[in-house]
């Protein structure tokens, strides 16, 4: 070995031809790779030993022609070989084929062979063909395995290539997909599945493809499949796998869950806000406004206020309605104001009430409303609020239809069904009873607040004294109490003019049994008060003797104060004033003098014991004599308590706005105005008695 071989490293001295041949055939042994030469000018196909034995046979039972391979090869694959070989031949090209041999034995092998064509003289007819072949059964049975895995799979699965065609569709992937495996090997899924393209699939599939991560998704593919799917796909070397379930039973069942979640939270809500109020006008407002825009584009509510009028039109008033555009709230409201005298016999409104059933339009709802309107106004004002369906629904309660309920939706939502005019029915039902209920109570109610009324007469005329009242109910639902004034006269000394006797007092309860009570309390006062002629606290001792020897069973305060004229002085203008007074558990009067100043008419302990308790209970009397120009002012409870403030503070503010108004309010009946506007705005807690009274001599 010279110096430079001996300098040569190890790895780069070449191999000598025979240590070539023979780390080849090595190689080829360890594969398992047989070679084959098909001499096409004298027909003979030489095989090696190793793809003698892939094929079961040797060198005498195999017989060395194209024929003897095609015994060998699976019947129903030989005319695929025999084909790829033709073709290699007559291109001179390359052979692949990958086929089943049928042993000796009868068993089944798969083998996978690839070979060329080559030609003795450039340009010339191919004269052999030379090639190798290997077992590939393992990899088929492999494949076989998993395709009886995914075919028997409940779930449907399918692979994509890389450029989105399917390479493989199992058969429940068939079911779901509507298509044959035939009609989808081979295409892309955007072209067999167009209504994918730009949805929730090819946002994922391709996201899955590109961040090479598996995705997870809910979607719905439209008609002809009309389903909702559970997709799980995964990106692989080969492109993307994509396993998937039909789920669209499950979102029917969730949506209908959601649906009744969705119609008892717009019971409830509709409940609630038709029984928070009393008055059916302000709860068919609250209807209207709680169906839009939830249930409906636009709603009109109906009250049957006279079921036996002549002109069934004159028994309707539309009180309620609500658009869910408030550019067309105003047109909504013209042809509330003009549809109901618009309307013909054959309306949809005539026949809900006289049919007492509920009228569907699922589609032209425009047309068919307007073909019972007259031409004109009205007619105008529906072609432009353009309803596409709308549903009416009579709301009955007690056996008779006391209003009706109309919805409508416009061409961009989904029209009315037979579930919608359900739950509009259930809604009706609610909302029926709840108005028949404040329609009730506002009748009692204003009988109630008539009667009361009634027993509040006007004071007498009085020389010299300006005497204002007030009576205001409460605006809640308790709104009819046993608040009182009184001012009558009582006979005194002949020299003077009779006495004027002011009351003030309040039955306890609030009902109508309080406003009855009230009426026998004041009765007796002022029978008492004028048949004795006594002073204020004989006059509350007396009652309380009476309602006791007459067991009215009830209890009220009362404050009681005569304004008794000086006797004796020439000048009727030199005469003076004096007020007497006397407290039943009552709050104290105010005393606003001409300067200015407001204080409370009243001392320690004079506030004795409510009347109804104890008939011989001693009672306290007061008298201050008035300066000209004072004013006194006589309240209940209901003027200065309130649910966040006690009663005392209510004294203290009321006090001060007495205060305030009394430099700028010289008119007592204005003064009243502001002292109820001032302490209880438009909406009392409770009913409120208010009375005013001002000595002016010579006024």
């Amino acid at each position: 070995m010279t110096d430079d071989a001996a300098s040569r490293p190890r790895d780069r001295q070449p191999l000598d031809a025979e240590s070539d041949r023979v780390a080849w055939r090595l190689a080829v042994d360890a594969a398992g790779v047989g070679a084959f030469v098909w001499d096409l000018v004298s027909g003979q196909l030489r095989w090696d030993g190793r793809l003698l034995e892939l094929f079961g046979l040797d060198e005498d039972t195999f017989g060395g022609t194209i024929e003897a391979f095609n015994q060998c090869v699976h019947p129903d694959d030989l005319p695929r070989v025999s084909a790829a070989l033709e073709r290699a031949v007559s291109t001179c090209g390359d052979y692949d084929a990958e086929y089943r041999v049928v042993l000796p034995d009868g068993g089944v092998r798969w083998i996978e062979a690839r070979g060329r064509a080559l030609s003795d003289q450039p340009g010339g007819p191919a004269a052999r063909l030379v090639g190798a072949a290997y077992d590939t059964t393992d990899v088929r049975e492999g494949e076989a395995r998993i395709a009886r895995v995914l075919e028997s799979m409940s779930s449907a699965f399918f692979q994509l290539d890389h450029a989105w065609r399917f390479t493989y569709v199992n058969s429940e992937a068939e079911r779901l997909l509507g298509a044959t495996r035939v009609h989808l090997v081979g295409r892309s899924i955007w072209e067999a599945f167009p209504a994918a393209v730009g949805s929730p699939f090819e946002q994922h599939y391709r996201g899955a493809a590109d961040s090479g991560s598996p995705v997870s998704f809910e979607a719905y593919y439209p008609p002809p499949l009309d389903a909702w799917y559970e997709v799980r796909a995964w990106p692989s070397p080969e492109g993307l796998a994509v396993y998937f379930v039909d789920i669209s039973a499950r979102r029917a069942a969730q949506d209908a869950l959601d649906r009744s979640a969705h119609r008892l939270a717009l019971l409830a809500s509709v409940s609630e806000a038709l029984t928070a109020t009393l008055d059916p006008v302000e709860g068919v407002s609250r209807l209207a406004t709680h169906l839009v825009p939830e249930l409906a584009d636009w709603c009109l509510v109906t009250l049957v206020e006279d079921p036996n009028a002549a002109d069934w039109r004159r028994a309707l008033r539309d009180v309620g309605w609500a658009h869910a555009d408030p550019h067309l709230e105003p047109v909504l409201r013209e042809y509330a104001s003009l549809r109901l005298t618009a309307m013909t016999d054959e309306s949809y409104l005539a026949l809900t009430i006289r049919e007492m059933t509920p009228v569907l339009m699922e589609t032209h709802a425009a047309e068919q409303v307007a073909a019972v309107l007259v031409p004109g106004p009205a007619r105008d004002r529906l072609r432009l609020l353009d309803p596409a369906s709308a549903a009416v629904v009579p709301l009955r309660a007690r056996g008779r239809t006391v209003g009706v309920v109309s919805v409508f939706r416009g061409p961009g939502r989904p029209a009315f069904g037979d579930d919608d005019v359900v739950l509009l029915q259930d809604i009706g039902s609610r909302a029926a009873l709840a108005l028949d209920n404040a329609r009730l109570y506002a009748g009692q109610r204003d009988v109630s607040e008539a009667l009361q009324r009634s027993m509040l007469t006007e004071p007498p005329p009085a020389e010299d004294l300006e005497i204002a009242t007030r009576y205001a109910p409460a605006g809640d639902v308790a709104r009819i109490g046993g608040d009182w004034y009184d001012a009558f006269l009582q006979p005194g000394d002949p020299a003077t003019s009779p006495d004027v006797v002011v009351v003030v007092g309040d039955v306890v309860g609030h009902d109508v049994e309080a406003a009855a009570a009230m009426g026998q309390v004041r009765g007796l006062l002022r029978g008492v008060a004028v048949h004795s002629g006594d002073a204020p606290a004989a006059i509350l001792s007396g009652v309380d003797t009476v309602m006791d020897s007459l067991q009215l069973g009830t209890t009220a305060t009362a404050v009681v104060a005569r304004l008794e004229r000086d006797a004796g002085l020439a000048a009727q203008h030199e005469r003076g004033v004096s007020v007497r007074w006397a407290h039943a558990g009552h709050p104290p009067a105010l005393l606003l003098t001409p300067d200015g100043a407001v204080t409370l008419l009243a001392e320690v302990d004079d506030n004795d014991l409510l009347l109804g308790f104890d008939p011989d209970v001693a009672r306290a009397e007061q008298v201050r004599r008035l300066e000209p120009g004072a004013t006194l002012v006589f309240y209940t409870d209901g003027l200065v308590e309130r649910r966040d403030r006690d009663i005392d503070a209510g004294v203290e503010a009321l006090a001060d706005l007495l205060r305030m108004l009394a430099a700028t309010t010289e008119d007592i009946e204005t003064l009243c105005d502001r002292l109820l506007e001032g302490m209880i705005e438009d909406r009392p807690e409770d009913d409120v008695a208010l009375l005013v009274v001002r000595w002016s001599p010579g006024g």
